[in-house]
């Protein structure tokens, strides 16, 4: 997918996420898009790793700097107090005009994400986006239980109990994914 393609998709995720509610900060839409990548099986080709605070990508980040270099993307202080959100800038409308195939090909997810995690602040979706990734990549008995303790034992501020919920959460999470209809060609 080129680069301009991937911006489509970023600004269409934080269109959506801020529509429904989310606060648009880095942390959010570094979440985010964990999720769409791991639910939907790699669509942009960010790479994640986990991080001092969940999964988080290098790539990711590089490309909104290079989004907000672009004017793409700003940074506007929506809420007194808190760290400024992501949001469309001056040139969003152009990456749009672009590239509304792609836009509307990616919507089913863009909606899945925003529908069911937009609403969440940042401590939820560190738990919510651990748990995918210990769900998915790390090496457990498949337990609530065992992954529960893997979370803990990787990010110690979470308590086996906060685990549990998110692992239960992101399971059914999951499962509602897999109705989504999406290829990458």
């Amino acid at each position: 997918m080129k680069r301009l393609q991937v911006d489509a998709v970023l600004l269409s995720l934080i269109e959506h996420m801020e529509i429904k509610g989310s606060r648009c900060g880095e942390v959010h839409i570094q979440k985010a898009c964990y999720l769409l990548e791991e639910l939907f099986g790699d669509p942009l080709g960010l790479e994640f790793i986990l991080y001092k605070h969940g999964p988080y990508s290098f790539d990711l980040n590089d490309e909104l700097t290079a989004m907000r270099a672009d004017n793409i993307i700003e940074l506007r202080t929506k809420f007194q107090f808190y760290a400024p959100s992501l949001l469309p800038a001056e040139n969003s409308q152009l990456i749009k005009n672009m590239y509304p195939k792609t836009i509307k090909k990616f919507e089913p997810l863009v909606k899945f994400i925003s529908e069911n995690f937009a609403s969440y602040g940042v401590p939820t979706l560190e738990k919510i986006s651990t748990a995918l990734y210990v769900t998915r990549k790390e090496d457990t008995d498949g337990s609530v239980e065992d992954r529960s303790r893997r979370i803990h034992k990787l990010e110690p501020h979470v308590t086996v109990e906060e685990a549990c919920e998110a692992i239960k959460n992101i399971d059914l999470i999951i499962e509602e994914a897999k109705g989504i209809s999406f290829s990458t060609t």
